[in-house]
């Protein structure tokens, strides 16, 4: 019984990731090797995603909103290496204000980080 509660927010949690995986590979061709930071955020249904690139390093993060959960993707990647893979479910949904608190926290987060390397 346990496990047919559980089913749909764990595939739920796999789509996400796999999402995760396609996005993040499509935008890395896109932008140039340059040191200047590029920003890329995008709405996805009631959550968000951002995608930070710098050079051959790419940070992202996917926001999933949903009526019972919200779900936090975090990665971080050099080259083809990945440096983070974090993911974190929250047993509410988060307020509109509280998505972008979080994204706009990130972006902020990764530029501090990369001014100082």
């Amino acid at each position: 019984m346990i496990w047919h509660t559980s089913a749909p927010t764990i595939f739920r949690f796999l789509l996400i990731l796999l999402s995760v995986v396609c996005a993040a590979s499509g935008v890395r061709g896109a932008v140039d090797a340059g040191d200047e930071l590029q920003v890329e955020v995008t709405k996805k249904g009631a959550g968000k995603q951002v995608v930070i690139v710098q050079g051959a390093k790419e940070w992202f993060m996917l926001i999933d909103v949903t009526p019972e959960n919200a779900v936090i993707l975090k990665q971080e990647k050099d080259h083809e290496r990945y440096l983070v893979d974090e993911s974190e479910i929250h047993d509410r949904p988060m307020t509109a204000d509280e998505v972008d608190a979080a994204i706009t926290d990130y972006v902020n987060s990764v530029k501090t980080r990369a001014q100082k390397k």
